[in-house]
């Protein structure tokens, strides 16, 4: 009876993790992905560039800034971070996708411009814009992102348009 009982538990057990359908990669891809926001909440371009293969594609689309390897991702974010300040991203969703390749976040950037940029000048307002990030994975880090969110929108929220 003992081993009957065991037998019924080492199933259920086995028959729970086949049923979630979280692959030990795949959880730890989303691992990854949790420690996205807060990377690029914490003005560090090192914790940032951690999350990227060494010769990871970044693509900010709405700038049409692309960099490759973790030199000029360091050097994008950089930037970024000496032109904001309260920098914070909020992730309210994640998704790896199921054969492990591909995710994706949708995110909301909040902070406030300090410092210009070509064609942004310093406002000092308050803005949070929704976004999203679609990534490429290889050998357990991002391999390549793209980024979307609506400048229209961030000009708008800052006061440069109306």
């Amino acid at each position: 009876m003992r081993t009957v009982m065991l037998l019924v538990a080492l199933l259920a057990a086995v028959g729970g993790c086949a049923t979630t359908g979280a692959t030990p990669e795949r959880a730890a891809l989303e691992r990854l992905l949790d420690q996205w926001g807060p990377a690029w909440s914490s003005g560090d371009p090192g914790k940032i560039a951690a999350l990227f293969t060494d010769d990871a594609q970044f693509e900010d689309v709405p700038f049409g800034a692309v960099t490759r390897g973790h030199d000029e991702l360091r050097k994008f974010v950089s930037g970024i971070f000496a032109a904001l300040a309260d920098v914070r991203f909020e992730v309210t969703s994640r998704f790896v996708a199921a054969d492990g390749k591909s995710g994706a976040l949708e995110w909301i950037f909040h902070g406030r411009q300090i410092k210009d940029v070509p064609g942004l000048p310093a406002t000092n307002t308050p803005f949070h814009v929704r976004g999203s990030s679609v990534v490429q994975f290889r050998d357990g880090k991002i391999a390549r992102e793209s980024d979307y969110w609506d400048l229209t929108t961030y000009m708008k929220q800052v006061g440069l348009i109306k």
